[in-house]
């Protein structure tokens, strides 16, 4: 295996904790890039990206999808990774936490789960979601919000990931929700961690590519849809999202940069999702907007 690690040209400057951060997703998104991908802070206070490859990285890849997602140039530099359990290292630090009523953790944490909060297993694994990123976490406490405003009877769940937000739903209402990821291998982690948190017959997920499903579209519209994926596959989505929510629903979007909401509410609004609550966190933005 190698190691690729970014490094920012002198023009850009060092990465922040927001960049690193949207370049873990955008690789995590991209099938075939990279095996995992993390972000971190140096003792210098300098934010870091590295990706695992299995084998030569595609450096040329790496750097075209860095410009795309952050607009300026990236270098990266490839080395031979040393032996290490990585199943075990992603666990190392990895501190339950507690956001939107839920309370999320993996496997390894023996402690029963604080009063009140609705306890949500998952381990960080093969697909995005573990409730440490800020857009996971942020659309936990929107949907929070949401779930003490009305109960939603149709329920979406777009780009699933690991299935954290559609589980923390199905747990909190015991009632249906419709999940779906484009990434196979996302789609059996959801599956499996439904089951684990004893919502198997609640969540149905599926492999789809955004909205292109038969099962989706019979299933609308719907009262809350929630997708936490990137600022372009979600500006691109708009206009079908607003078609698939129900008059009064609510749409709950996440995976972008607090720079990169202006331009997607403005796209919402053309499309009569009117916005009704923005939250910022660690530079992550998390958009309530419910249809006109």
């Amino acid at each position: 295996m190698n190691n690729t690690m970014a490094e920012p040209s002198p023009q850009q400057g060092p990465l922040t904790r927001a960049q690193a951060q949207a370049l873990v997703d955008a690789v995590m998104d991209r099938e075939g890039l990279a095996l995992a991908a993390a972000a971190y802070e140096r003792a210098s206070g300098e934010w870091v990206f590295e990706a695992t490859c299995d084998g030569e990285p595609d450096v040329a890849a790496f750097e075209a999808l860095a410009g795309e997602i952050l607009g300026g140039a990236v270098g990266f530099a490839a080395a031979p990774l040393p032996a290490t359990d990585w199943v075990e290292k992603s666990l190392e630090g990895l501190e339950p936490i507690s956001a939107g009523g839920v309370f999320v953790h993996g496997s390894h944490h023996e402690a029963p789960p604080p009063a009140g909060l609705v306890p949500v297993r998952i381990d960080a694994g093969a697909a995005f979601g573990t409730g440490h990123h800020a857009s996971t976490a942020g659309c936990l406490e929107a949907i929070d919000r949401e779930l003490k405003r009305r109960r939603p009877r149709r329920i979406l769940d777009l780009g699933a990931g690991s299935g954290i937000l559609a589980i923390a739903i199905a747990r909190r209402l015991r009632g249906p929700v419709l999940a779906a990821d484009v990434d196979p291998t996302a789609v059996a982690v959801a599956r499996r961690n439904a089951r684990a948190n004893g919502v198997g017959n609640l969540v149905t997920v599926l492999a789809a590519d955004g909205l292109a499903h038969p099962a989706i579209t019979e299933g609308g519209p719907y009262d809350l849809i929630v997708a936490n994926i990137l600022a372009g596959p979600l500006r691109r989505l708009a206009p079908k999202l607003a078609l698939a929510t129900a008059r009064g629903g609510a749409v709950v979007l996440s995976g972008l940069l607090a720079h990169q909401a202006p331009g997607l509410i403005a796209i919402c609004a053309d499309h009569d999702l009117v916005l009704g609550h923005k939250a910022l966190r660690d530079g992550w933005a998390t958009l309530t907007f419910r249809k006109a």
